[in-house]
Formats: C-alpha cells, structure tokens, sequence
C-alpha cells in the first residue's frame, strides 16, 4: 500500500485537524528522515498512521490492543492518553498488515519515547512535537534543537514531556523516564 491508500483509510477514522496533523507529521518525518539518514518511505507511512486511532472509542482501543496481544501494565490500564500510541500499533500492525517492528514500534513509542529508540522511532517522535501546525510555548527552541542534533531533541522532548505532566500531577509513563536518562547518558558521553 502507499502512503495515499493509508491515508485514504485514517482520514475516516478522524476529524479533518488530526488528519492534518498527520499529514504534517509525515512531512515533518520525511524532512528529518532525508537530514538524519533515516528511510524515508517508513518514515512517510509511520508519521501517517501515528495518530490513527486517536480518535477512535476507548472501547474499540482496548479490542485493537487485545487482538494485538498486548497486556497493558496498570500505569498504562490508568493513563488514557497513552491507549492511541499502543491502539495505533496495533492496529498497523492488525489492521493494515504491516509487520515492519521498526514502523510498529515508532507507532507504539510516538508519545513517550523509550531508551535506545531507533532512528525511526526518533525521527517520528520529533516529528511529531514539531510538525508545522505545532505552536505550544517552547515549539520554536525544539525545532531549532531537531536541526542541530536529533538526540539533543529527544532529549528536550522527554524533559518538556516530564515537566509539563509533572506540573499537572498526572503520571508520567516509565519509558519515558529511561529514554530521558538515556539520552542524558548519551550526550555525558559525547561530552567526554
């Protein structure tokens, strides 16, 4: 399938702004694709499918997951927000036939990110905080990091993610904080 045919398939899944926002995730994963080395196409179609069951019920979310055979841990059963990341995997994976782990799991890791992310995973991650309609305070700084080097806004993007749920008491994902750290780690080690 192409990215067109993959489209054609979300946009009934979603409201015309998350459409958009897909669409621009996929443009943004292209451009960070061809800058960084990653594969374009699988960036192309991973920042398509990303939000694709974002908007679909939470009931529908939990068949995907199931069917999929994952087993949530309880943070995850308790966190809502993180059910599209895991559904959307899924239902790549289910639903659309792809069985590419790298694009499974860019999908699967586009909201908290993880350690030791690929360069696809990576790629879709930023991609996703710094699509074009982005405007949150702080969008400019991390597209002006993406530029510069795409684990510095990894890590930015943790740290921003950290802080922001912190502040709203709301619980804070484990991949996130051993992706934040390993970043850390990372650019420790570059600095030596």
């Amino acid at each position: 399938m192409t990215v067109k045919d993959y489209e054609k398939i979300i946009s009934k899944r979603m409201k015309e702004a998350r459409l958009r926002h897909s669409k621009n995730v996929a443009k943004e994963a292209v451009r960070l694709a061809k800058k960084y080395g990653a594969d374009v196409q699988r960036a192309e179609i991973a920042g398509i499918l990303h939000d694709a069951t974002k908007e679909t019920p939470e009931a529908e979310q939990m068949e995907l997951i199931e069917r999929a055979g994952i087993v949530l841990t309880d943070l995850e059963m308790s966190s809502h927000k993180l059910w599209h990341a895991i559904s959307g995997a899924a239902f790549a994976k289910v639903e659309m036939g792809i069985d590419d782990p790298d694009i499974i799991n860019s999908i699967r890791y586009h909201t908290t990110g993880r350690a030791d992310m690929s360069l696809l995973e990576r790629v879709i991650f930023i991609a996703d905080f710094t699509s074009a309609e982005r405007d949150y305070d702080g969008v400019d700084r991390m597209r002006k990091v993406a530029d510069k080097d795409l684990d510095d806004a990894c890590l930015e993007g943790m740290s921003f993610t950290i802080a922001d749920l912190a502040q709203q008491k709301l619980t804070i994902a484990p991949d996130t904080f051993s992706g934040y750290n390993w970043f850390a780690m990372q650019k420790l080690k570059k600095k030596k």
